[in-house]
């Protein structure tokens, strides 16, 4: 990987977006021969801190109170506009708007308070085909100011759907998936068609797809749907609420979860036999047709 690229500052997510539109429209005018490359270089930035009204603002929607420690899923928030700063740069080949995100892999090795002073570096792997279109991973870590110290890890893989790389092979065919049988839900959300715009206004994350029916039609969606990393964050609130300093997580997103809507879950804990979390699994799906939204699982330590 060649040298890092050294951001002053932790660029803005809605900069980032205008760009990744402007991206896209010189790259319809062009038509010029795809990239099937990644970008060589990570991009960092040094010396932020976490804005601790953001904080308060994000755990209140997840239903948590504000504590000092920073919820890993705010981390994920926290570290996305250097991750995204990968993904506008004029050689990543595949188009940020209308990306679909299909999992989520995290190690939160540490606390990290609201005070700490942190570096975050990004860069992008795995550029593999799908049949679907084009997958690809970012990687994002949060280490403590001077990097001797990793904290939080996270790998995200998107989908850009319909985008076939040449020299990218489709998978085969894959055994069928089996049906899925609901369990007794253990809780329910009811999420408004304003669930998309409440979870920007305290992420940044303000893509199209998740803020009206308008602007998600605008990237071929029938409506608004929910951000991914909500669901995560919410389900993270509530297994346990208080958690060991090290711990990771994982969820896959089997469809999205178009707004307004009702979602069943399941989450269970595993404990020792003195009662010592070890871990959750869950599972989200359609309280109205039964379709799975999302799994996943939480467990003390990191591998």
């Amino acid at each position: 990987m060649s040298e890092d690229t050294q951001l002053n500052e932790m660029p803005s997510l809605s900069k980032l977006y205008v760009n990744a539109a402007a991206t896209a429209a010189r790259s319809r005018l062009m038509r010029s021969e795809p990239v099937v490359a990644l970008p060589a270089r990570a991009v960092e930035v040094r010396g932020v801190r976490a804005d601790l009204a953001k904080v308060t603002e994000f755990a209140h929607l997840m239903g948590e109170p504000a504590r000092d420690v920073l919820p890993s899923g705010y981390l994920h928030a926290f570290a996305f506009p250097v991750a995204m700063s990968v993904m506008v740069q004029e050689d990543f080949p595949l188009p940020l708007l209308g990306m679909i995100h299909l999992r989520n892999q995290v190690e939160h090795f540490a606390p990290v308070l609201f005070t700490d002073e942190l570096s975050v570096r990004a860069w992008a792997r795995d550029l593999t085909g799908h049949r679907s279109g084009t997958q690809v991973q970012l990687v994002a870590e949060i280490h403590n100011a001077d990097g001797t110290e990793l904290l939080w890890r996270g790998v995200s893989t998107y989908l850009a759907k319909g985008v076939f790389l040449p020299g990218l092979d489709k998978p085969g065919a894959t055994a069928g998936r089996t049906d899925f049988v609901p369990p007794v839900p253990t809780a329910q959300w009811r999420l408004g068609v304003d669930t998309g715009r409440a979870y920007a206004a305290v992420s940044g994350d303000f893509n199209p797809i998740h803020l009206s029916v308008l602007s998600a039609k605008a990237l071929g969606l029938r409506r608004s749907i929910a951000h991914g990393m909500y669901a995560a964050a919410r389900v993270l609130a509530t297994v346990p609420p208080s958690k060991p300093d090290a711990f990771s997580w994982d969820i896959s997103f089997d469809s999205p979860i178009f707004l307004p809507a009702t979602v069943s879950l399941e989450v269970l804990d595993r404990r020792a036999d003195d009662g010592v979390w070890l871990g959750s699994e869950f599972t989200a799906w359609n309280a109205h047709t039964a379709r799975r939204y999302f799994s996943g699982s939480v467990a003390a330590g990191c591998p």
